[in-house]
């Protein structure tokens, strides 16, 4: 394995702040509102200018008495309006108006000081990118350096799955897990399908994977011996993989885009491609598909959040001896950390925001709750909730009408037959209102995964 040393620092150092990063898929943005989001340290505030026809990302502070601007409000002449005191804002970050500055007075609204700081902003492969620096020199930054592009995301001949989640745990540990298809068939067992080899040494099917790191430099690297990835610095891996549909094996990307958020906590953005069974696409709900991803995430959340907590305690520079990888298998890993060693010293930089200590750790079912890390964040499972819930309450009442008709009905006007079918239905309504239950919170809250038993 080569040595992890932070070398070659006095020729090339990583600009964390130059480069472009993904915010969120606009399939998961409400354009009524504005969406508050956090990137590289940065609160964020991303909304819809109707006059522009386009998404802008503005610093998420109100220059007034810095309230946050994603609690505010779109008005109704499109500008993102504070909700605080009123000041509203236009797409280019100036200020239209101060309801508290007389009309005959003067014009302070027009200072530089009452303006919103704008973050260079895109879309591209239907996903909002953010330049992470305001200064005006970057304003038209698009022109000379742009997102990375990945050609199949543009094909029309690929089906697409698309989602994103909020991680418990930092932007390193969740890019090197995702690297790391040694961990595939133990940390998910039973939930992702994975080759049976020849020979089995154990129930779960590891094998030796021959890996191996290429051209390694500022920029990431390729992996080519396995699954054939690649690791665009500072966020974006991805990777064909083969499933085995009617007896072929057919490949499919995986695409994912790993965002740093602050010290032990993450937002990935997935999307995986396809050119098979794209007919399923419009019969499975995309909601249904994001249950199952969330169960594969889940799989190995806690094991991530330990982890990273334990490598800060021996200090992050420490990693290589306190970790024993003597397997090729761990090749991408060992080659993430020592990209990010050599170019990024080991470290984000987070401009002094962050003193480096992790957050402390939430009980488990909150460490481990889909419902803020990912329903209130997914327009189509924000939706399915919502209908569920509905659902359920419906079922409640339903069975407690039935049981009322019941009452208040003297027992010769109904037949045995029929207030044997009434009370029936009305078990069964509130059966089904307690196994939906049980469904919603199991599958948008908190899903209790012990590796024990699988």
């Amino acid at each position: 394995m080569p040595e992890l040393e932070a070398d070659g620092l006095e020729e090339e150092r990583f600009d964390w702040y130059s480069q472009w990063y993904p915010v969120m898929p606009v399939c998961d943005l409400d354009k009524r509102v504005p969406h508050g989001k956090k990137v590289l340290g940065l609160d964020l505030v991303v909304w819809w200018d109707k006059n522009e026809n386009e998404w802008k990302v503005f610093d998420d502070t109100c220059p007034h008495r810095l309230a946050p601007l994603s609690e505010g409000r779109i008005d109704q002449w499109g500008r993102l309006q504070c909700v605080y005191h009123g000041w509203c804002f236009n797409g280019n970050g100036d200020c239209k108006i101060i309801p508290q500055a007389p009309l005959d007075g003067p014009p302070v609204h027009t200072l530089k000081k009452a303006c919103v700081a704008v973050y260079p902003s895109v879309v591209q492969h239907d996903i909002v990118w953010v330049w992470p620096n305001a200064d005006p020199q970057y304003k038209d930054i698009i022109t000379k350096k742009k997102p990375p592009y990945i050609p199949e995301l543009d094909d029309p001949l690929f089906s697409r799955q698309m989602g994103n989640r909020d991680l418990p745990y930092g932007y390193e540990f969740l890019i090197e897990n995702l690297m790391d298809f040694a961990h595939l068939p133990y940390a998910h067992y039973g939930i992702m399908g994975t080759p049976t080899p020849k020979v089995k040494v154990d129930r779960e099917g590891g094998i030796p994977l021959d890996m191996k790191v290429k051209k390694l430099d500022i920029n990431g690297f390729v992996e080519q011996e396995w699954g054939n990835s690649n690791f665009i610095a500072p966020c974006i891996f991805h990777a064909f993989a083969d499933v085995e549909v009617d007896e072929e094996n057919r490949r499919f990307l995986l695409i994912f885009m790993c965002v740093p958020v602050s010290p032990g906590n993450s937002r990935l953005i997935w999307i995986f491609l396809r050119k098979f069974g794209v007919s399923i696409d419009q019969i499975v709900p995309r909601w249904m598909f994001h249950i199952g991803v969330n169960l594969v995430l889940d799989s190995d959340l806690y094991l991530l959040h330990v982890e990273e907590r334990k490598i800060m305690e021996i200090g992050a520079t420490n990693w290589q001896k306190a970790c024993f990888l003597p397997t090729k298998s761990d090749a991408t890993v060992v080659g993430f950390r020592r990209w990010f060693n050599k170019y990024a010293g080991g470290e984000i930089d987070w401009k002094g925001k962050y003193s480096g200590t992790l957050p402390p750790s939430p009980p488990r079912e909150q460490l481990m709750d889909r419902y803020w890390s990912h329903v209130v964040n997914c327009k189509s499972c924000n939706c399915a909730y919502k209908g569920l819930k509905a659902l359920e309450v419906m079922l409640q009442i339903m069975s407690i009408i039935l049981i009322g008709i019941i009452a208040v009905t003297k027992q010769k006007m109904m037949s045995m037959v029929a207030t044997t079918t009434i009370v029936s239905m009305a078990i069964i309504c509130f059966a089904a209102s307690k196994w939906l239950a049980h469904f919603i919170y199991k599958n948008f809250h908190y899903h209790g995964y012990n590796h024990a038993f699988r």
